[in-house]
């Protein structure tokens, strides 16, 4: 399915499993921390491009949550707001997929990106029909 086909509830309900996949891992004995900085960034990834789909736009291909939420503000200049929240969770998107000998993700990471998208998906929800 491209991106034009695809509706705009079919991201939110992407979304949604990655923020149910990082609640999961929170309940495991083990939790895998990068697992979780990952899933965070790509359910903000998938809000926003949900956002713009729902407002007949399609999203760039990118993991950059900058460059959507750009795109989000030309519709609603208050998701500017959520500038801190991409920018951290950005870095996300790649940085903790491969292992890495300067930066291994912990818990005192990975809880507060958790927050970040959540404050990202009220905010987008928040301006979506139900």
């Amino acid at each position: 399915m491209s991106v034009p086909e695809t509706s705009h509830e079919a991201w939110l309900a992407k979304a949604e499993n990655d923020l149910l996949n990082i609640e999961n891992n929170l309940a495991a004995a083990e939790v895998p921390w990068d697992t979780v900085c990952f899933h965070a960034q790509q359910a903000t990834e998938k809000l926003l491009k949900g956002f713009l789909v729902f407002h007949g736009q399609i999203p760039a291909r990118t993991h950059d949550l900058i460059v959507l939420l750009t795109a989000c503000v030309q519709i609603d200049q208050e998701l500017g707001d959520l500038e801190g929240d991409c920018r951290l969770l950005t870095y996300f998107a790649v940085a903790v997929r491969y292992p890495s000998d300067i930066f291994e993700p912990g818990e005192e990471d990975s809880r507060p990106l958790f927050e970040a998208a959540q404050r990202v998906r009220k905010e987008i929800l928040a301006r979506l029909p139900a």
